[in-house]
This record gives structure tokens, C-alpha cells and sequence, in this order.
């Protein structure tokens, strides 16, 4: 992948415990995913940043 797309905070970067590696969760179509393997996208169009405090500071 290019150095532009960043999956390691990515909400849908997770580790499959079947294949034993991360994995990117995300429910995308065969095409999409093609394109994000031959670097035609400069960034992730499934990029949501992880921010697991987000819940606790819309509850302040």
C-alpha cells in the first residue's frame, strides 16, 4: 500500500485471530479493494480515524 494510507489507527484495522496478522474489516466490493492494492486511491476512502475516547468526551 502507499505511504499515504495509514491503517494502523483505522476503526476498521483489526487482528484475525484465524490468519494470525491485521486485517482491514471494512465491507468493501472487489473492485475497491483492487484499486486500494494498486495504489489508486491517495487516501483510504474508508479511513475513519479510531478514537476510542470520542464517546467519553460527548458524554462531558
Amino acid at each position: 500500500m502507499s505511504n499515504s494510507i495509514i491503517c494502523d489507527n483505522c476503526v476498521y484495522y483489526s487482528y484475525d485471530e484465524d490468519y494470525e496478522e491485521y486485517i482491514c474489516d471494512m465491507n468493501m466490493d472487489e473492485d475497491d479493494y483492487s484499486r486500494i492494492l494498486q495504489n489508486s486511491f491517495k487516501e483510504c476512502p474508508y479511513y475513519i480515524k479510531d478514537d476510542e475516547y470520542k464517546v467519553v468526551r460527548h458524554q462531558m
